[in-house]
Parts: structure tokens; C-alpha cells; sequence
């Protein structure tokens, strides 16, 4: 029953829904009777308005064409008489012609008289066998060559302007002047303008102000002249147009010949490297105004002819960094030797050499990254010839990586090695600190500085050029073969220095008079204390090194020539002319149970191998005196005292004890060879001297 409800209410919904749907239609289909039946009125109407008109365009055609046949007898005789008094008025205008042209020259309208003439010529040219028409062409032509006779004055006149010049030439044209003189007179008039602003420039300022006033003087006008020249002369393709290009590109050349070499001159006097950004900017501008003369004359080469200019003064500024730095670098030395050489002021210390060196090498470092960010301006994106293949890559690459940067390293490195290489020169007064701090120099170069400086050039100059260049390698072995050099000569001088002590003690004393020894001599202590100095200095700039491991007494070793008390009676009573045979054999066969001992050998970057080469050069030197002298008994006892003293302090400082042992007993058994009377000092004795000394 639910079911059967519900779906008598959605019939009953359903019906009404479609009356109402019944009763819209049904209102919209009256209404659209409605318009068609009103439509249909409408066009009724229009169809009879259209009839009318119809008619009424019948009757007008029809109007016209009896009018058009009743005139058409006066029409042309209208027209007949039109074409007399055109010709009336143009024989009007030939008669008057000369006076009209009288007229325009008075008035000093020249333009005006050429273009009446250039209207009739034509004519008169053709009616020439005519008297009446003879005459005035008679007339024409001579006011005309009078016309041209003063235009021709007005184009030679120097102080006419350049738009003035261009009115005469297109007039003198018009008047079939001949085209390749006035081309010749018009660029001979240019040639004096443009003179003069060459002139001009021999007296200019700044760099900036001189190109300035070379782009404003004679570029523009040089610009002004061709395009003048060009509306002249080159207007439509033919042989004239290609003669008058022809003689433009010449001219052009030969002038600009002038101003790029003053030009080029004037940027080679720029020799100040303060404000680099100073020349780049006249160089960009200078480059930038030269491109509308190329643009008007491709011919001429402004543009290439700048560009190569750019680039000379780009090499050369490259090459006057270099320059700058090198003296920046021997003014540092210089400070540094001075700084070295200062004499102490008492209660203050002297400079350390840790600091020095960290200075010399921040300010050159310094330095260089001043100088890269100066030449890193021709590379600006703002630069107009920074996009050229030149300073995109061999710029880069040859100029600033290889021509200044490598260049300058290897200059540091020759530079350090004159000091070793030129003694009769500049290694004559080198002191020896300098060559230790410049070997440390050298090396901080090749382990860490060559590198960084050679990243940062190739990170600001990415060049795109593929030349070969200086790998950071071979730079590396350059620095550390220079340190290698600088330590081997500094090993060398100071050894020299404790040698000179040492020879000028054995050669300048008596030892065979001598008297009983007592104390050290003086100048031992002064060669401990001035190896003291040395391991001091040294270990400021270099690290210890590794030593052999120490017995428990070394200082307390004798020498074993004389180590025992039977041998030393033995040998002093067997003293005879015979006697060396023994001695000399006991010697030899000690040597050959003992170590060769290579003095010049190499010097390794560290303490102890630097004290080992200047010590065994000092006694070798030591051992070389002595064998030249000859000995009494307290002159070998006296030997033994000094050996002794330097043994108990010098091991120290040596890599390998036995080195100075072996070299000390060697000077002891040669004191004793040359001894007259070899009688040895006990060895307690001795150290009781070393001791209280």
C-alpha cells in the first residue's frame, strides 16, 4: 500500500510537471508566430522602397548621359585649349629662365637656380636648332658655369663646414661636374680638418682625456666625412659608386695611420700601474668608437687595427707588472737585509726570523693578488674587447699565467740563486742568514705557495686556449733545486766562517814553543758559541731533523790514538827518525776500520743536517791545518785540550755523534804525526782544563 501511494504521488508530480512544461512552450510558440508575422510586414515595405529607387537610378543615368552628350563638343575644345596654356606658361618659364636663375644666384639660393635649370635643360638641349631657344640655353649656360665657378670657391674654402661642403659637391653633381674630382677635392678638404685634430693631440692630458679628444675630433669626424662622402658619392651601385669607395677606404688609411700611432705612442708613455682601471677604461673607449667608422668603411680595418693597439698595450701592461713585481720583490730583500743588518739596540731583540720570512712571504703573496686583480680588468664582462679570441684565451693562458705569474716565480728563483751563483758580485756581502731565510722561502714555495698561486690565476683567468703550458710540477722542482742551492751555500759560508776561526788559530801560532797548556783557547769557545748561534737561527725556520740514538757518554770520550797509558809510553819512548813507520801504520790501519766521511754532501731541510755539513766542514778545515804544522809536546798536549772541549760540546748538534769523534781523533793523531816529541796529557788532566774552561 506504501508502495502503491508513493507511486500515485510521483504520477500526480509528474503530470503537473508536464502541463507546466506544455504551457511554456505553448507561450513561446504564440510569440514566435508573432515575429515571423511582423517579419514578413517588414520586408513588404522594403521591397517597395528598392522598387523606387530602382527607378529613380533609371532616371539619373539617363539625365547624365544627355548632358554628357550635349558637352562632350565643349570638352574638348576645353582641353585643347588647357594644353596651349600649359605650353604658353612653360615657353613663359624658358624665356624667363635666365632672369629667374639671375635671381636665385643674387639671392644666393644656388639649390633653387640648379633645379629651375635641371628642369629645363632637357628642353633647351632639344630645341637647340631653334634661334629663339639657342639664345637662352646660350644664357643658362653661362650664369650656370658662373654658378659653378662660386660653388667650386665655397667647396675649397677651408673654414666651409661639412654640411656646406656636401651642398656644394650635390649641386656641382647636378651641374655634371666630373665625379672623381670632386671626390678627390672633397677628401683633400676632409684631409686638412682632420690634420688639424691629429695636431691637436700631441698636447693632451690624461689618458682618459686623449682618447676622449681623439674619438670626439677625429673619429667623429672622420664618421661625419664618410657618411657626407658616402650619401655623395655611393649613392647607386655602379662604377662611380666603386671608384668613390675605392679612393674613401685609401684616404681613410693613410690617416688613420697617424692617429693609431699617436695613439698607440701616448697609451706606451701610461706607465704609472696604480690605477690600472684608468687605462682599461680608455682602452674600452677607445675600442667602442672605433666601431662606427668600421660599420661605414668595413674596408679601412678600423676595428682590426684597434684591436691589435688593445692588445700591444694589454701585452705590454703585463709585461710592466712583471717589472713591478720583481722590484717589489728585491725591495723586500732589501728591507730584509736591512732589517738583518741593523745594528741591536740595547734592551730590544732582534727581528726574528720566523717573522721576517712570514713577511717577505704575505707581502709578496700580497702583491701578487693586487696585480691579478689589476690585469683581471681586461677581462671584465663591462669591457668592450673582452669577448676577442685574444683575451678569451691567450690572455689568459700566455699572458697572465705564463708571462707574468710563472714568469715572476722563476724570477724569485733567479734571483735567490744569484746569491750563490755571482760571489764576485752580489754573494760577495750576502749574509748567510739571508740565504737560510731564502731557502725557507723557497721550499714554503714548493710545498704549499706555487700551487696556490697558480689555482687562483687559473680560477680568475679561464681562458679557453689550449697552448701548452708550465705544469705546477716542474715550477715545484724549480723551488725545492733553488732551496736545495741557498742550503748548501749557506752551509757552506757559515762553515766558511767557523773555518777561517780555526785556520787563522792553527797558522798564526808557534807550536812546537809553545807553553803547557792550562785552559781552553778562546777561539774553541768562540766556535761553540757561534755553532750555538747557528742552531739557533737555524731553528727558527726549520723543524730538528732525526738524530742517531746518543751513548751514554759522549761527551766523555778520549781519542784512540792515545786512549791508553801503555800505548802512549810505548810510542814516547819509541819516539826515533824510525819511529813515524810505526805510528803512521797504526794510523792507516785505524782508517780503514773507520767510516768514510763525505763533508759536501747533501744538506737535508732540517736542523740537524744543516749544523752536521757546516760542523764537518769546520773540522775538516780544523784537520787540514794541522797536518800542515808541525808540533812540540805541549803544542799536541794543546790540540788535545781544544779536541776535547769541542767533543764534549759539539756532538749535540750533529746527527751522528761518531762523525765529529771520528773527525776530532783524526786532528789528534795528526797533531801527533806532526809532534816532535809526541808526550800526550793524561785524560784526566784534560778534563779537568775542559772543565774549569
Amino acid at each position: 500500500m506504501d508502495v502503491e501511494s508513493d507511486m500515485v504521488r510521483q504520477i500526480r508530480a509528474l503530470d503537473s510537471d508536464m502541463q507546466t512544461l506544455v504551457y511554456e512552450n505553448y507561450n513561446k510558440f504564440i510569440s514566435a508566430t508573432d515575429t515571423i508575422r511582423k517579419m514578413k510586414n517588414d520586408f513588404k515595405k522594403m521591397e517597395d522602397e528598392m522598387d523606387g529607387l530602382a527607378a529613380n537610378m533609371a532616371v539619373i543615368t539617363e539625365f547624365s548621359a544627355s548632358i554628357s552628350s550635349t558637352l562632350q563638343e565643349r570638352h574638348q575644345h576645353i582641353t585643347k585649349l588647357s594644353g596651349v596654356h600649359t605650353l604658353l606658361r612653360k615657353l613663359q618659364f624658358l624665356f624667363e629662365l635666365p632672369a629667374r636663375l639671375n635671381k636665385c644666384i643674387e639671392l644666393k639660393a644656388y639649390a633653387q637656380a640648379v633645379s629651375y635649370h635641371s628642369k629645363a635643360r632637357s628642353v633647351l638641349h632639344q630645341y637647340q636648332h631653334m634661334p629663339s631657344f639657342h639664345g637662352i640655353q646660350t644664357d643658362c649656360q653661362a650664369i650656370m658655369a658662373g654658378l659653378a665657378d662660386t660653388l667650386r670657391q665655397r667647396f675649397r674654402d677651408s673654414s666651409s663646414s661639412t654640411q656646406e661642403l656636401s651642398e656644394c659637391v650635390e649641386l656641382l653633381l647636378s651641374l655634371e661636374e666630373p665625379a672623381h674630382l670632386l671626390c678627390d677635392e672633397f677628401l683633400a678638404h676632409g684631409r686638412g680638418r682632420l690634420a688639424s685634430h691629429l695636431s691637436d693631440l700631441e698636447g693632451s692630458g690624461d689618458v682618459l682625456e686623449f682618447v676622449d679628444r681623439g674619438c670626439g675630433g677625429f673619429i667623429s669626424d672622420s664618421c661625419l666625412l664618410a657618411a657626407s662622402y658616402q650619401a655623395l658619392f655611393c649613392k647607386e651601385p655602379g662604377s662611380t659608386a666603386q671608384m668613390a669607395e675605392e679612393k674613401l677606404t685609401k684616404f681613410l688609411e693613410e690617416l688613420s695611420e697617424g692617429y693609431f700611432e699617436l695613439v698607440e705612442i701616448r697609451l706606451r708613455q701610461e706607465k704609472s700601474l696604480g690605477d690600472n682601471s684608468l687605462l682599461v677604461r680608455a682602452l674600452d673607449r677607445f675600442h667602442r668608437r672605433l666601431q662606427a667608422p668600421s660599420k661605414l668603411v668595413p674596408g679601412c680595418g678600423f676595428n682590426r687595427r684597434g684591436t691589435e693597439i688593445v692588445v700591444r698595450v694589454a701585452q705590454e701592461r703585463l709585461a710592466q707588472y712583471l717589472q713591478a713585481l720583481k722590484d717589489f720583490f728585491q725591495g723586500c730583500l732589501t728591507d730584509v737585509r736591512q732589517a738583518l743588518a741593523a745594528p741591536r739596540v740595547p734592551g730590544k731583540e732582534a727581528p726574528a726570523l720566523g717573522e721576517l720570512l712570514a713577511g717577505l712571504s704575505a707581502s709578496v703573496l700580497n702583491q701578487i693578488k693586487t696585480v691579478l686583480a689589476a690585469v683581471h680588468l681586461f677581462t671584465a664582462k663591462d669591457v668592450a674587447f673582452s669577448d676577442k679570441p685574444y683575451f678569451k684565451g691567450e690572455f689568459c693562458s700566455q699572458g697572465v699565467r705564463e708571462g707574468l705569474i710563472v714568469a715572476f716565480i722563476k724570477s724569485i728563483c733567479q734571483t735567490a740563486r744569484q746569491f750563490c751563483e755571482s760571489p764576485g758580485e752580489k754573494g760577495a756581502n750576502t749574509p748567510p742568514v739571508l740565504l737560510l731565510l731564502l731557502s725557507r722561502l723557497c721550499l714554503d714555495y714548493e710545498t704549499s705557495t706555487i700551487s696556490y698561486i697558480l689555482t687562483l690565476t687559473d680560477e680568475q683567468f679561464l681562458g679557453q686556449d689550449h697552448s701548452p703550458v708550465t705544469p705546477v710540477s716542474s715550477l715545484c722542482s724549480l723551488a725545492r733545486s733553488t732551496a736545495q742551492t741557498l742550503l748548501n751555500q749557506y752551509v757552506k759560508s757559515q762553515g766558511l766562517v767557523v773555518s777561517q776561526m780555526l785556520r787563522k788559530s792553527v797558522e798564526t801560532r808557534d807550536w812546537v814553543a809553545t807553553i803547557e797548556p792550562r785552559n781552553v783557547r778562546a777561539v774553541m769557545k768562540r766556535v761553540v758559541e757561534d755553532v750555538t748561534g747557528v742552531d739557533v737561527q737555524v731553528g727558527l725556520l726549520y723543524e730538528e731533523g732525526v738524530r742517531k740514538a746518543h751513548s751514554s757518554d759522549s761527551s766523555k770520550r778520549t781519542f784512540s790514538v792515545y786512549s791508553s797509558s801503555r800505548l802512549q809510553g810505548r810510542y814516547a819512548q819509541s819516539y826515533t827518525p824510525s819511529a813515524p813507520l810505526d805510528t803512521n801504520l797504526l794510523s792507516n790501519i785505524q782508517k780503514l776500520f773507520s767510516e768514510r766521511i763525505d763533508i759536501f754532501s747533501t744538506v737535508q731541510f732540517n736542523k740537524v743536517s744543516i749544523l752536521t755539513g757546516i760542523i764537518k766542514i769546520s773540522l775538516k778545515t780544523f784537520l787540514e791545518c794541522v797536518r800542515l804544522r808541525t808540533f812540540g809536546r805541549y803544542g799536541l798536549q794543546q790540540i788535545q785540550v781544544d779536541c776535547h772541549y769541542l767533543q764534549l760540546y759539539l756532538w749535540r748538534f750533529v746527527s751522528d755523534e761518531n762523525l765529529v769523534h771520528c773527525l776530532l781523533d783524526e786532528v789528534v793523531g795528526s797533531a801527533a804525526h806532526r809532534c816532535l816529541d809526541p808526550l800526550p796529557m793524561e785524560q784526566s788532566v784534560i778534563e779537568v782544563i775542559c772543565e774549569r774552561g
